[in-house]
Order: C-alpha cells, then structure tokens, then sequence
C-alpha cells in the first residue's frame, strides 16, 4: 500500500451511511456495506496495534469493559474487551494475541454488552481455559444463564456474617488458622514452595461438617505451566472428587492477557452454582503474582503513571473487585469461600501483591521457606499466619466448643519456642534453663506432629485438636496462661 493512501477505517465508512442519509442517492456497493456496518456496529481498519492492544479512531459511543469481536483477514474471530473509551479513541484488549492482525483489514465488532459466560451446574467435571471455553475434549455444556463475567455489587446489607467452620483436614489449617465459610483467606507462597500440592490437597478434602449439602470446588489457574496443569487435573481424577471440580486453565504459552479474564470467568461460575443453586463454592485462584504482572503489562502499554514496583495505581481496587465477589446473602444458603495464591517475589511478605491483598482478605496463611528445607509439609509459618473470622466460629454450639482456647495457647507457646530457639543459637543448648529445654521439645513434637502431615493425609478436628493438647502436655501446666483452669483439667492429663 502506498504511504500516502488512507487506511479504510471506521470513519469512512460513516461517512459513506451520512451521504445515503443527505438523499445524495448513492447506491454503490460500498455505500450498501457501509449500512450494513452501521447497523452492525462494525468497523474495519484500526490505528494502532500494541502488544495485545488495539486502537481504534472515531467509533459511536462505546460502554467501558464492552464486548468486541476481533476478525483478522482470513475470518478467525477472537473476543476482546474495551479497556479504554473517548470521543476520539477506543482501546481493545485482545484476549487471545493480536497475531495476523493487519490494520487495514481487521474487523471490529462491537457488541454492545460486556463479555458473559454461559454458565450451567454440568460445568462441574469439565475443564475450560481462562475465556470459559472447554479444552477437554467435550462439546460446551448447554448455558441456563448468560451471567457477565464481571459480576454484579453485593449490597454490603444483604451479606450474611461467615461463621461456619469449613474442614480442609490439615492440622496447621483447621487447628490454627480456621478457614471459614464465606471468607477470603490467601496463601502467601514463594517459586518452589509446594502451594500447588496442598491448594490441590485442599480442593480434595474440603467438606462442610453437620450439613446436608452440596459441595463445590472452582479452581482457576493463570500463568501455569503445562505439568501443573496436568498435575492438578491427575489429582482430582485420581481422589474421585473431578466430577465437583471446574477447572478454569489460562496456560503459560496463552496469551498473557487471557489471565485478567480467567479470575473472573471462575468466580462467575461460582456465583451461579452458590446463589442459584444454593452451593457451598470454595474458589482457588492461583496464582494471582501472574495475574498482577498481566496487569502491569497492560498499564506500561498504555503508558499509565506506574505505583510501586511498576505496578498500576488501580492494582489494589483490582483486587478487591476479584477478592469482595465472596461471601454468604441472606437470601441464599449457599456460600463462595475464597483461597487465593501468590507466590511473594524473593519471599517478600511487603511486595505490593501480598500487602494490598493482607488488606483486602481476613487474614492470611504464610509458607516458610526455612520450614521446607527441612522437610515440614505443609510449611506453614505459625506466626505470621493468621485467619481474623477464626474466632466467630469457634464457641458454643459449634466445632470447639469445649477447646475454645486451644489455639491461642499454641500460638503463644510457638512464639516462645522462636526466642528459646534464638537463644541456643548464641550460647548453645547446653546453657539453656531446664523450662526452656522444655520448650525446645514442645517446639520439634509440635512441627513433627502437628503441623506436619502426608500430601493425602486427611485429620478430622477432633484429631486434630488431639495433637494439639499432645504437644502442650510436654509443658508444665503453669505455664498454660491461655486456658481456663476448666480445660486444663479436663485435657490437660487425658
């Protein structure tokens, strides 16, 4: 094409519908297609092409997150979404790659409405990548719904207050940091930290006890690897439990920017199967380090003033849009339980990822890399690792009610156990106190016990909160300044 020749664009094309409107009688059939491209909201020819972002001039008004197919020369047809709208310009994101996206040919549609996903209860068992299409090999189940992938606000009023105690069958979870139904607990992880064994783990074992109900795993992962992937569906097929389990799959060969709608396209399933069909939905999206640097990439593109890191000012309200689609309402029995995982890049619990998401969540459960070297599974740091609605589920009438102390007692024990620790590093164990000597033994039967446990080892609470009392019977009972005098009598010398 010649330098000087004007590349066909949305502007010419109205123009074309303008004069047919004038009564100038033209009626060639540029001008019939032109009508027709109108009525359609279609426009051909773009301005800019950068990274998996297009840039298009001069179109109608355009909605913020609307719905737009990408059509290249030879017809393939890939979906995108407005990311940016002005009088004067429109950005598309490109879920799929701008590949053979030439400018003077490419198609836009634009749809009118924001991207949706045809959701249904038979999507339980199949696997689907980051856009919600299956990549199982099975045709796509029929939809009930049409549901907008970015969901809808939950109105803070209707929220009903989590409370109810979910069983992961992991000591160091269950006894210490309670997932409760409804919240938003996060693993903080790092590169080469076993966080896929035990989110698959979890996804098996999770079960609501005392209740007659349905069950549910949603599982997104963005960014992984092809092993990984393979991994977690081997786990599910293998355990028997696949037939409960959504698997939504954005590759490390996918387009990069698959993974801002992976989150989402999950969470909208999840919403469905708890608030229509009355479900208990635990949602493990890993890992989100991936998904935040996707979004740092789109914000450089657009040459937006970065935040910390390079990371966009909007990284935290982002979050939260993902994050607050949990909960429980008043008008649904069911429940979306949240378990999202990062890996902290070079272990940094202050990064801007782990931070914003320690603000967003109730609490967290923090690996120690320490802790896997030597040979703790699942290595989880006793006391940076927290879960703030721990306490709302544990009193009369529900799993603990007789251990209602229990935990604190191991918190505050542990955390004596790192100072005794400490100490014997200066002047070595030798030259420590007889009580600290002690402390020392509760600390090695505690990790040995209690927190360590088989990948496919499945404890119920009772169990649990056994080996819990185990290890606070190497101590004197003095020094149980947490419990009541009740529970150290009637445990304490069980």
């Amino acid at each position: 094409m010649a330098e000087d020749q004007e590349i066909p664009g949305a502007e010419q094309v109205r123009g074309e519908k303008a004069s047919m409107q004038e009564g100038k009688g033209i009626s060639s059939p540029l001008a019939l297609h032109a009508q027709e491209l109108k009525s359609a909201r279609e426009y051909i020819g773009i301005a800019k092409v950068d990274g998996p972002l297009l840039f298009i001039k001069k179109t109608h008004s355009i909605g913020y997150r609307e719905l737009v197919e990408c059509v290249d020369a030879t017809g393939v047809v890939r979906l995108g979404m407005v990311l940016e709208t002005s009088t004067d310009m429109v950005v598309v994101q490109v879920f799929e790659g701008t590949a053979s996206l030439t400018l003077p040919e490419t198609r836009l549609r634009f749809k009118g409405e924001p991207h949706k996903l045809g959701v249904s209860e038979k999507m339980l068992g199949r696997v689907f990548n980051g856009l919600g299409r299956p990549i199982d090999g099975g045709p796509a189940p029929r939809a009930e719904h049409d549901l907008n992938v970015n969901g809808k606000p939950i109105n803070p009023t209707a929220r009903a207050y989590p409370r109810d105690f979910i069983q992961t069958g992991i000591s160091v979870i269950d006894g210490m940091n309670t997932l409760i139904r409804g919240q938003k607990l996060p693993i903080f992880s790092g590169n080469g930290l076993p966080h896929n064994e035990l989110a698959a783990q979890i996804a098996r074992q999770s079960k609501i006890r005392g209740e007659e109900s349905e069950f549910a795993v949603v599982f997104a992962a963005m960014g992984v690897k092809h092993d990984v992937a393979n991994y977690f569906i081997r786990s599910f097929e293998e355990s028997g439990v696949s037939d409960k389990v959504a698997l939504f799959l954005s590759l490390a060969d996918d387009p990069s920017i698959e993974r801002l709608i992976t989150p989402r396209s999950a969470l909208t399933l999840a919403e469905f199967l708890a608030f229509e069909k009355n479900m208990h939905v635990l949602v493990i999206l890993t890992d989100m380090a991936n998904y935040c640097e996707s979004l740092r990439e789109i914000s450089t593109i657009r040459g937006e003033i970065p935040s910390r890191k390079g990371y966009p000012g909007y990284l935290y309200s982002d979050l939260a849009e993902l994050y607050e689609r949990s909960g429980m309402l008043k008008s649904s029995s069911g429940s979306i339980t949240q378990l999202p995982i990062l890996t902290m890049p070079n272990d940094d619990i202050s990064h801007p990822i782990p931070d914003l998401t320690g603000y967003i969540t109730e609490g967290q459960i923090v690996f120690e890399r320490e802790m896997h070297a030597r040979g703790i599974y699942p290595p989880v740091a006793g006391l940076p690792s927290l879960s703030r609605l721990m306490k709302d589920g544990i009193g009369k009438g529900m799993t603990r009610e007789d251990h209602p102390h229990l935990a604190s007692q191991l918190f505050a024990a542990y955390s004596y156990v790192k100072d005794v620790r400490n100490l014997a590093s200066v002047i070595g164990e030798e030259e420590l106190a007889p009580l600290d000597n002690q402390y020392l033994e509760f600390g090695r039967v505690f990790e040995e016990k209690f927190i360590t446990q088989k990948r496919d080892q499945e404890r119920t609470i009772e169990e649990t909160l056994d080996l819990g009392w185990e290890a606070l019977r190497l101590l004197p009972a003095e020094e149980l300044t947490r419990l009541t005098e009740e529970e150290i009598d009637t445990y304490y010398g069980a």
